[in-house]
């Protein structure tokens, strides 16, 4: 797979656009990637603040393994993994990337900058 790299603001119309900009990259729709993408602009969004510019990468590591990075400017706003109950209503993005990938972590960078990654 050609590698993917592309650099905008975590805004919520971004989220299907760039939903849309990865299944053109690879010529077919990938459900699971996708869903990856968006709880991981969603974090942003939701966590560091709407308007923050990220940059998300998309990478092979293996033969049918992708690499998944968003990388941010707030080192501070870590992703934890929460339990949800039925009664909450948001929460859910991290278990859903837990549930999908086959791992996932964070690594910050030494400018300053975090980057969540998981791979499939």
């Amino acid at each position: 797979m050609r590698p993917f790299a592309v650099g905008l603001l975590a805004v919520p119309k971004a989220v299907p656009e760039l939903r849309l900009a990865v299944r053109e990259h690879l010529g077919r729709p990938c459900p699971e990637l996708q869903l990856c993408v968006t709880e991981l602009l969603t974090n942003v969004i939701a966590h560091v603040g709407e308007g923050t510019p990220v940059t998300l990468r998309i990478t092979g590591r293996a033969p049918r393994t992708l690499r998944v990075e968003l990388t941010d400017p707030d080192p501070r706003a870590w992703p934890v993994l929460r339990r949800t109950t039925g009664a909450d209503e948001s929460g859910r993005g991290l278990a859903l990337l837990d549930a999908v990938a086959l791992r996932w972590g964070v690594v910050q960078g030494g400018d300053g900058t975090k980057t969540v990654w998981c791979e499939l």
